[in-house]
């Protein structure tokens, strides 16, 4: 059942070779680099917020858990709400001197945007 799962092969062009065999390629899993290779930008945001001001965190290059993670420890170590998706971090309020002072102590390079 699984070799034959129509939604998989969306896209692909009919063919008549009765030895053919539909290859599924695998997704690519960005491997989370080490901290002291990360440049992340720390810099405020109110667009499409409704006037509201959020710290965004952006460059991060690895998984989704560990920047799941990462966004969890900041948004405990600040003491407020805020998600993490997309390679973004986002914070609500404006704490851009913290957040960037927080990164810096955990070995990133992070530097202040706006």
């Amino acid at each position: 059942m699984a070799d034959n799962d129509w939604k998989k092969r969306l896209g692909v062009v009919y063919s008549t070779n009765p030895d053919f065999k539909y290859e599924v390629e695998a997704e690519e899993t960005a491997e989370t680099l080490e901290p002291s290779r990360q440049k992340l930008i720390v810099s405020l945001d109110r667009r499409n917020r409704g006037g509201k001001q959020v710290t965004l965190v952006s460059g991060f290059i690895g998984k989704a858990e560990d920047l799941a993670e990462l966004g969890r420890t900041l948004k405990v170590k600040c003491g407020v709400g805020g998600s993490a998706k997309d390679g973004e971090i986002t914070i609500q309020g404006d704490f851009r001197d913290r957040v960037t002072a927080l990164l810096q102590e955990m070995g990133y390079k992070a530097k202040r945007g706006n």
